[in-house]
């Protein structure tokens, strides 16, 4: 039985519609493979910026509940993690303060939380933890401070429950200083805190400058940035 041969220029028209879908399909594979390695990239370096929105909502609403019940009431960060396969954190905001703060600051913590990585990580953790509230005008007179942690404290131990207990800096910011009118704190209702774990050995004296740099840098910019920074610094002085 013979085949049937078909013509020369179908079997060129059938070639190219073979590579064309060939080509769409890799394309599209790439397309994911990029948007995973983006993604890993936001959500996986220790570097964390968090925008509370509903501030003065939330402000009015923590004060009703706390002269009726006495409870003190915080937010939660997203979850984020120091590496791809690093420590898993979040930060505790008590926007009205936290015990010997409470109705005069506004308190941030640091939350240590359980993951698949623990096993091969190293505690206790013992890095130093920066906070940062932004000035959202271009003056930029950020609210920065940091703590070291109590490495014999549990909360720095390597989490047997989905987080540890919060440490951090009960008195970060007078509440005074973002329940004014027009602060450059809160606009929009917003405000923005970022979150620095410095496993570098960042100089204290670089942290204002580090942090200033424009948040739409990518990380190994702003890295290179700090880098030049601390050599011209070093060699002017």
């Amino acid at each position: 039985m013979a085949l049937a041969l078909l013509p020369p220029q179908e079997v060129e028209t059938a070639f190219y519609n073979i590579r064309a879908s060939e080509n769409n399909k890799v394309k599209q594979e790439l397309r994911q493979l990029f948007l995973y390695f983006e993604n890993q990239w936001l959500t996986n370096t220790p570097v964390e910026m968090w925008n509370v929105h509903g501030c003065e909502q939330r402000t009015n609403n923590t004060c009703e509940v706390d002269a009726q019940s006495e409870r003190q009431t915080s937010i939660y960060s997203p979850p984020f993690y120091s590496s791809p396969t690093g420590y898993k954190m979040r930060v505790r905001l008590y926007l009205n303060g936290y015990g010997n703060a409470r109705r005069t600051h506004m308190s941030l913590f640091f939350v240590l939380m359980q993951s698949e990585y623990d096993v091969i990580l190293k505690f206790p953790f013992n890095y130093k933890v920066t906070f940062c509230l932004y000035d959202q005008t271009p003056v930029q007179r950020h609210i920065i401070d940091s703590f070291r942690p109590d490495i014999k404290s549990n909360s720095f131990q390597r989490p047997r429950s989905e987080m540890n207990i919060a440490s951090g800096i009960p008195k970060f910011c007078p509440l005074s200083v973002i329940q004014q009118e027009d602060n450059v704190y809160v606009r929009d209702d917003t405000m923005f805190i970022k979150i620095r774990v410095n496993f570098d050995d960042m100089p204290k004296t670089l942290l204002p400058y580090a942090l200033c740099l424009n948040p739409g840098l990518p990380l190994h910019v702003r890295q290179e940035m700090v880098e030049k920074e601390a050599k011209r610094r070093k060699k002017a002085g």
